[in-house]
């Protein structure tokens, strides 16, 4: 494998008719090193990455790889020059084999018949050195997790003598104990040789898994150099502008009446006996591990999963348990999973904000569009949500964007109780303080918060009270200021 500079991108530009998405960026990756790529939603990071792999050409600049001049053609050309990237959506054949799927495109032949001995070991020593030589490669993808699928395409990037690897976004989809796992991966790999390129919203893994960095904001370079040598707040003024300080922006609240209260909810297995009451002005954090219970306890909340027993009061009203009903006493619920229950990733902007509540539009059955597309353009501006018009389609939006639009389409449909499940998910450090600020006004205007995060510093700097789930369980319950991340940890463990 190379030694020194594996990478070098050189003052790399690219315009999309008035947009200048990259302004002479450069980058190196070393070979034996993970470089941690880094920059707000929209900073340049994908433009970037389809330049290297072949999906973009450069309007100018120059690259090179292994020390050769690197202009490729189009993908399959980058992944027979050794580029391989690992996207966060992961690009596998399900009903294929894991040997199938690792081979694909690159099947060895032999006078025109497939070199079946020859892919098997190819496989087998891509799984060897990956640390898994007990996935079988006859098995069906559709019957792997997702931590396993992922490793099913670095398998299939190392089979293609990739020297450079791209993880974008590698952690979203898995579990703790998956990504200590990926982690001791992407070591090994670093460790024999190959130039990794990680990019991640989220520092605490950057420090556990990259050596170097380099930071994109708004299609310019702003800065690189060794991580050992560079704070977090360094880093994240040179992402966005601001120091750590102002992520988490105070909007003054103070929680008042009792809004919502749920007493001995259970659901078919979880949440188990869960009793709570949040009062209007209050953000109310959920922390807990995964599989405690947290998304189960918003979905029985909100009536989309069944409920066993149990009594949900809004303003000391009984709801019943349906949805219509939940929708109607003033619940909204934004989605985990934004691109499959969040939110129809074919429709227009405009449609993804008004389906919960179409009726202020409508006259003798018809939809008054103008009407609409000028609330539309309101609720576009108060979340400063980056797009063309309301009839852009959503899909084509950042994720951070998209899930302003996810909670842009709750306040229009006039929840005073939000529920908001991991809403900082796969979104930059910018748009989560957009997110923060939302949160703190939605208070200030006396709406009641449910706030699901996996990150708990997030949930100590925003919220007013803390409750750790554990089992199904809502194990205890304290003001913001009484907790620790220790403190936290211990209750979510304890049995």
């Amino acid at each position: 494998m190379t030694t020194g500079d594996l990478l070098t991108m050189s003052k790399i530009s690219k315009r999309f008719g008035a947009t200048q998405a990259l302004h002479e960026v450069s980058l190196t990756v070393r070979a034996g090193h993970v470089l941690a790529l880094i920059g707000e939603n929209g900073a340049g990071k994908s433009t970037l990455m389809k330049v290297l792999s072949g999906a973009h050409s450069p309007d100018s600049g120059s690259m090179q790889l292994a020390g050769q001049t690197y202009a490729p053609k189009g993908p399959h050309d980058a992944r027979l020059a050794g580029v391989g990237m690992i996207y966060q959506e992961l690009n596998l054949a399900p009903d294929l084999s894991v040997e199938d799927n690792i081979m694909l495109g690159q099947e060895p032949h032999w006078f025109g018949l497939r070199d079946r001995r020859t892919q098997r070991t190819k496989v087998r020593r891509a799984l060897d050195m990956l640390g898994h030589p007990h996935l079988r490669p006859e098995t069906p993808v559709r019957n792997l997790s997702i931590a396993m699928r992922q490793l099913v395409e670095i398998a299939r990037a190392l089979v293609a003598d990739s020297k450079v690897l791209v993880f974008d976004e590698p952690t979203s989809s898995l579990t703790k104990q998956d990504v200590e796992h990926l982690f001791a991966v992407i070591r090994k790999l670093r460790d024999a040789g190959y130039g990794i390129v990680y990019i991640s919203h989220f520092l605490e893994e950057i420090r556990q898994v990259c050596d170097c960095y380099a930071v994109l904001r708004d299609g310019h370079s702003v800065g690189h150099g060794d991580l050992a040598g560079t704070t977090d707040n360094e880093i994240v003024s040179l992402m966005v502008g601001r120091g750590v300080a102002e992520l988490f922006p105070t909007v003054s609240h103070t929680p008042g009446e009792t809004l919502l209260s749920m007493t001995n909810l259970s659901g078919d297995r979880s949440p188990n006996r869960v009793s709570l009451e949040l009062k209007r002005g209050e953000i109310f954090g959920l922390a807990g591990l995964i599989g405690a219970g947290r998304t189960e306890l918003l979905r029985s909340l909100f009536a989309l999963d069944p409920v066993r027993s149990g009594e949900v009061k809004v303003a000391n009203v009984s709801v019943d348990h349906n949805t219509r009903s939940r929708i109607r006493a003033g619940l909204g619920l934004v989605s985990e999973d934004r691109k499959t229950e969040g939110l129809a990733q074919t429709r227009s902007i405009a449609d993804n904000l008004t389906y919960s509540r179409l009726q202020p539009y409508t006259r003798s059955g018809l939809l008054m569009l103008g009407k609409r597309r000028t609330e539309v353009l309101h609720w576009m501006k108060r979340l400063q949500v980056k797009a063309r018009s309301p009839e852009q389609s959503i899909g084509e939006l950042s994720g951070g964007n998209q899930q302003k639009i996810a909670i842009a389409r709750v306040l229009h449909q006039q929840a005073d109780v939000v529920l908001l499940d991991e809403p900082t998910r796969g979104i930059d450090v910018g748009t989560k303080s957009e997110i923060y600020r939302l949160m703190g006004e939605l208070a200030a205007d006396g709406k009641a918060i449910i706030f699901v995060s996996s990150y708990l510093t997030e949930l100590l700097a925003v919220c007013d009270r803390i409750g750790v789930m554990s089992g199904g369980v809502l194990r205890e319950v304290r003001p913001a200021s009484e907790w620790t991340d220790e403190s936290i940890m211990s209750v979510a463990v304890a049995k």
